[in-house]
């Protein structure tokens, strides 16, 4: 059953139940009300005609020492045809509480009279022919006789107007209930407008439709729900658009690495089987066994590439304070002896917060990739600076330069913006990569300015702060 059906309902239910309530005591208050007024009535007549009986009794002769029962029939023959009243019975009865005198309709059976003492008036509602009457009692003192009066006084309007109240109070009920089911549907249906938004957007997603996003139509907590859901679902297109695109990435890299090993796989078994198979002089020979060895050597350094990558991925790092100096002095004793390249190293002492030998690695590959992308003889400036909120580490060449197109996918593995001079000098488009991978785990990233012909300066930043400075 839906949630609207089940407010609908339960809401007809509890207004059935307060209108059935509320109806019920309304109709019996009223004939509680009118019937108390009656009894009321009822005990002041009968008040006023046991007065008016012992009225008319003190004018008997004095003759009389006794009131005789034909006196009492006459009186009270007397004081029914005073009465103004047509639904007004009486009847009287001697000590014995045998019947004197009774009224033409009297009904009323004997219990109340013979409850009857001298001290107390007594009354009950009887019902008699259809109709009701209020049944009172009383003794009357006179003449040296004890008599009992009873009476009986019609309130049977009381008792139809209770019957016509709970009849008209029905249809209003129903009148209501009906008027009450076709109002709380339609405020039902817009109370719960925005589950059902809700239920629609989960069945569209569950589709597919990731970019569906419910429509909120209240700004109560059912409106904040569908806020939290709509930044639940920007979150998981987001957590699914980056799975894409690592399982894209993926699929890229062993498309990527079965390339990459397929042609230094290629050159090695051609030329290992010209050496196995032909009888070859000694300077084919030698170009056959420098192929094997330099495609090897690059086989070895992509295995080592890409287990550091991994490592990096995997791994936890310590930082420790570390002087630039000794970074420089690290990066000097590496590259110091290339006579192909010119170095210019210029820093502001100081001190990072890292792990030593990733950084070096990093700061290893970039100027290793700046000679890769450089002529012989090219400058590389590696260069160290304080800034606002850390130190930063910059390599700049003047080499060819990368396309801006091709900028964002410089840190993908085996990804090369020259393949062919890449793989001249054993690269394998992992080194940035693995760059990419260590300052991630620093809290920091590559940031690359480029011009075509012009060469390349690749920096990042640490945060830490470094005081003095250092040109060489």
């Amino acid at each position: 059953m839906k949630f609207s059906f089940k407010l609908l309902l339960w809401t007809i239910v509890l207004l059935a139940a307060a209108l059935g309530f509320s109806g019920f005591y309304f109709v019996n208050y009223v004939f509680e009300t009118s019937l108390a007024r009656e009894v009321g009535q009822a005990s002041d007549e009968s008040s006023i005609l046991s007065f008016a009986f012992e009225t008319a009794a003190l004018n008997v002769p004095a003759q009389y020492g006794i009131l005789p029962d034909n006196r009492v029939e006459e009186i009270a023959s007397n004081l029914e045809a005073g009465g103004h009243s047509a639904s007004r019975f009486i009847r009287i009865s001697d000590e014995k509480r045998d019947v004197l005198y009774a009224s033409n309709g009297f009904g009323a059976d004997d219990e109340l009279l013979h409850k009857m003492d001298e001290d107390t008036k007594n009354y009950r509602i009887v019902e008699w022919n259809g109709r009701y009457y209020v049944h009172t009692g009383a003794m009357v003192n006179t003449l040296n006789r004890i008599l009992y009066m009873e009476t009986m006084r019609d309130v049977s309007e009381v008792f139809n107007e209770r019957a016509m109240g709970f009849s008209l109070y029905r249809r209003v009920t129903l009148i209501m209930l009906l008027a009450g089911t076709v109002i709380m549907h339609f405020i039902s249906s817009w109370l719960t407008k925005p589950i059902r938004m809700l239920t629609k957007a989960t069945k569209r997603m569950a589709e597919g439709d990731y970019s569906y996003r419910a429509v909120q139509v209240s700004r109560d907590e059912l409106g904040q729900l569908t806020r939290d859901f709509n930044v639940m679902a920007n979150a998981m297109e987001e957590n699914i658009d980056k799975m894409e695109e690592e399982i894209q990435a993926r699929e890229d890299f062993v498309a990527a690495f079965a390339h990459e090993l397929k042609t230094p796989l290629t050159a090695i078994i051609g030329y290992a089987d010209m050496l196995r198979s032909h009888k070859m002089d000694e300077e084919k020979s030698f170009m056959s066994a420098n192929y094997i060895y330099t495609e090897g050597k690059r086989l070895e350094a992509m295995s080592f590439r890409l287990l550091d990558i991994i490592v990096t991925k995997r791994g936890a790092v310590e930082f420790q304070r570390i002087p630039v100096g000794t970074v420089f002095g690290y990066l000097k004793g590496m590259f110091g002896k290339d006579g192909n390249m010119v170095f210019d190293y210029r820093y502001e002492d100081g001190e990072i917060r890292a792990e030593g030998d990733l950084i070096k690695t990093v700061l290893v590959n970039l100027i290793d990739n700046a000679c890769k992308a450089s002529e012989p003889g090219s400058l590389i400036e590696v260069a160290g600076s304080r800034v606002e909120h850390g130190y930063r580490f910059a390599v700049q060449d003047h080499g060819m330069g990368i396309p801006e197109e091709e900028r964002h996918k410089i840190t993908q593995a085996f990804y090369m913006v020259d393949k062919s001079r890449a793989r001249s000098k054993n690269g394998a488009g992992l080194g940035l990569a693995l760059c990419a991978e260590i300052l991630k785990l620093h809290g920091s990233e590559l940031e690359i300015e480029s011009e075509l012909g012009t060469g390349s300066r690749i920096s990042f930043i640490l945060s830490d702060r470094g005081e003095g400075k250092h040109e060489e």
